[in-house]
């Protein structure tokens, strides 16, 4: 009994040590992360092109996985095709809804104890809906405009875009993390901006 007692205790403290080390993020060559992508115990894909893992349990959940040569955002000139710039998560839950703390968990979950410290102390650069998109959306009815929530936010090693999206009822059943290099925090400020 008592050997069983401190196994069920050393495996639940197992959960707060970092599985993997979070080496293959952006800035890593395209062979790198798709290698840590086969090895990621949370993202092991059944088949995979080496950069995309999908996973669907019911039509009602649904994960997406992807490592990009490309910044997020509008698509723009390709720089370095050896390279990743970005790698984003999509979550698609009808039953449990998808909000930011299951964003951030997942982050955890998925890059480790560092990532998540990085993302957690990284400033925000930009919110959305700015209040005066709410505002306007109230005034004129427009129900559309609280369609998505996010911010961006700069941290010591990298920018994050966190994303959800919300139904007329106010209920949010999916939602994005993408991790990317700083390098392209301008591009994509630009672009949200624009499109508010």
């Amino acid at each position: 009994m008592k050997q069983a007692l401190s196994l069920l205790t050393l495996g639940s403290l197992l959960w707060l040590l970092p599985l993997r080390p979070s080496y293959a993020l952006p800035g890593e060559r395209t062979e790198t992360v798709a290698a840590w992508i086969a090895a990621n115990p949370l993202l092991r894909p059944i088949l995979t092109d080496g950069l995309t893992v999908q996973r669907t349990d019911t039509a009602a959940q649904r994960f997406l996985f992807r490592a990009s040569v490309f910044p997020p955002g509008r698509l723009t000139a390709l720089g370095n095709p050896g390279i990743i710039r970005s790698q984003s998560f999509f979550i698609y839950d009808q039953i449990n809804g998808v909000s930011i703390e299951r964003l951030e968990q997942s982050l955890r979950d998925i890059y480790g104890v560092n990532i998540y410290r990085d993302y957690d102390r990284a400033d925000t650069v930009l919110y959305y809906p700015t209040s005066e998109a709410l505002e306007m959306s109230r005034r004129l009815n427009l129900p559309g405009v609280y369609a998505k929530q996010g911010e961006l936010r700069v941290g010591v090693r990298y920018a994050y875009w966190v994303e959800i999206n919300r139904d007329q009822q106010g209920n949010s059943h999916s939602g994005k993390m993408t991790v990317f290099l700083k390098a392209d925090l301008d591009k994509l400020t630009l672009e949200l901006q624009s499109w508010q």
